[in-house]
């Protein structure tokens, strides 16, 4: 599919839903449209009568009145619902689609490219969809003016048609133009986000290095900065200069029929409804053309959106937000059976493969698995959670493999603190809504984090604190979820010695000895003979450690 048809695909999908209410708008905005031009013509009809507007055109004049502020009325509103109705059902349809695609295309696309589909855009739709009635409706008017101008006299009306034909070709090519500036300055305003995630993100660093926070700035945000307002400032330029020329030709035309009028006999109707109704005629047109440039930003917003949707379109099956919590258990054994996993490799770079894999876990081992930096640990990990689909090979659950279908299932057997983590306020699904509080107490305590934290309402009291104390925090949420399967990647790495020391000596044997599978990256070698097993990976491999020779190796270290 072309991205043309894609894009007119999505966006025919996503105003589906609200045709009724756009029929609605459309048939009130042409009801105005069409009142609005007959009020001119009753102007019009009134400036060569005598006796001026009584009697039963007055009573026209008002009803057309009517008419045409009603339809405005009820077009304004209807479109105005469509336009709120429509950003809510793009946002939550992203969100939707974020949720529900698999992590590695979610790992692809990058927040940076991300964050400006979901607001930037998003809004530049919302606004584009407020002017829609205010556009129909000039659209009826400026139809129903042409009209009643070929009524009046054919001649002039071709005389129109000319210069709205030399106008209109203007105006195709400004738009053109103008589209194609802000596509480009949109990709700029994707790598202008990637930057101020930069100066948030690394904004301890750059304190320390006046080279490189100079650079960042002059570089990555001055220079695009620029970038977008030079394109943008072209662009809009492109229009505005057509319009201007418009408008001159547009007055150049009302000269010519006043000059028509004196070297050819004209009824004086004639000569007063064309300059009357061209007069006026220039607001609508100039509605019109003033909404082509957002008419245009809204294009590359459908666009980027589509394209967002498009690279979402294969969500993981079966991860539906209402279904009920699941009930699964881990009875004897997880086990990764000839599991292979790769990479696309960027041109030119070798591709790396992950495989293949063979290893069976139990309720109440302690696994470590180490490895040097890129041997593929965290890949490993997430093939074992069900995050990655492996490409060959299965996950076995007690045995049974692990399908799309039951893969969300099977998921919820596990508490994770990645070494990326991302750490939430609230509290969901732990089953002590009622005790939270009282049940978080002993765990925040030992890990000496209750004079700064608590938990109410269900949710922590503050996010406020150093890494080493977020890593606690979720490591009280591991707690209080009471999960099977816990898997800590890096956990002790932004931990002093005491709290290092009691995380593998004493929290983790205690999880263990309660029944839980706990699966530990670590590069602590010191503390390697306390696991049951040391599972070392090296360039994709794994192989198994005994562990007499890991504490062996530890003692003589």
């Amino acid at each position: 599919m072309k991205p043309s048809e894609g894009q007119a695909t999505e966006v025919l999908r996503l105003l589906k839903p609200f045709l009724p209410w756009l029929l609605l708008s459309a048939v009130t905005g042409i009801a105005a449209g069409a009142s609005t031009v007959a009020l001119l013509a009753t102007i019009n009809e009134v400036l060569h009568r005598p006796g001026g507007l009584a009697g039963g055109l007055l009573l026209t004049f008002i009803a057309l009145c009517a008419v045409a502020l009603c339809g405005r009325a009820v077009s304004d509103i209807s479109t105005n619902l469509v336009g709120q109705r429509l950003v809510a059902q793009v946002r939550k349809g992203l969100a939707q689609k974020i949720l529900s695609a698999p992590i590695d295309a979610l790992e692809r696309y990058r927040t940076h490219r991300l964050m400006p589909v979901l607001t930037q855009d998003v809004d530049m739709i919302s606004d584009a969809a407020f002017m829609l009635a205010s556009t129909l409706i000039s659209v009826a008017i400026a139809l129903g003016c042409l009209v009643y101008l070929a009524m009046l006299s054919l001649p002039l009306f071709g005389m129109l048609v000319v210069a709205l034909a030399i106008g209109g070709t203007l105006q195709l090519v400004a738009q053109a133009r103008g589209v194609a500036g802000f596509w480009q300055s949109r990709e700029h305003e994707e790598h202008l986000h990637k930057a101020y995630r930069g100066i948030s993100e690394g904004a301890k660093e750059l304190r320390m290095h006046r080279a490189r926070r100079a650079n960042v700035f002059g570089s990555q945000i001055e220079r695009t900065v620029d970038t977008i307002r030079d394109i943008n400032w072209r662009a809009i330029n492109t229009y505005v200069l057509a319009t201007a020329f418009g408008s001159a030709l547009y007055f150049l035309l009302i000269a010519m029929i006043l000059g028509w009028a004196a070297f050819q006999a004209m009824e004086p109707a004639v000569l007063s409804g064309f300059v009357l109704v061209l007069l006026f005629l220039k607001g609508p047109v100039d509605q019109i053309v003033g909404a082509l440039p957002n008419t245009g930003r809204a294009k590359v917003a459908f666009e980027r959106v589509a394209d967002l949707s498009a690279r979402f379109a294969n969500p993981e099956p079966h991860l539906h937000l209402d279904r009920p919590p699941s009930d699964v258990r881990l009875a004897r054994s997880i086990e990764l059976r000839g599991v292979r996993y790769a990479f696309d490799a960027p041109e030119g770079a070798p591709a790396f493969e992950l495989g293949p894999i063979d290893v069976r876990l139990q309720p109440g081992e302690l696994v470590f698995v180490v490895g040097d930096n890129g041997s593929g640990k965290t890949t490993m990990i997430k093939l074992l959670l069900g995050l990655y689909a492996p490409h060959e090979g299965a996950v076995l659950l007690d045995g049974q493999p692990v399908t799309p279908a039951n893969r969300d299932d099977y998921r919820q057997l596990f508490t994770t603190v990645f070494s990326d983590f991302y750490l939430f306020e609230d509290l969901v699904g732990t089953g002590l809504a009622p005790t939270l509080p009282e049940a978080a107490r002993p765990y925040l305590e030992r890990l000496e984090i209750a004079h700064k934290v608590n938990v109410k309402d269900g949710a922590f009291t503050t996010l406020d604190l150093s890494t080493g104390q977020r890593k606690r925090l979720a490591l009280v949420h591991a707690y209080l979820e009471g999960r099977p399967v816990l898997v800590f990647d890096e956990w002790a790495a932004d931990q002093d010695p005491t709290f290092r020391h009691l995380f593998y000596t004493e929290l983790l044997p205690e999880l263990r000895d309660k029944g839980h599978l706990l699966v530990v990256i670590s590069h602590d070698d010191r503390y390697f003979h306390l696991a049951d097993r040391v599972l070392r990976m090296h360039a994709g491999r794994l192989h198994e450690d005994a562990v007499a020779e890991s504490h062996q190796d530890s003692l003589v270290a």
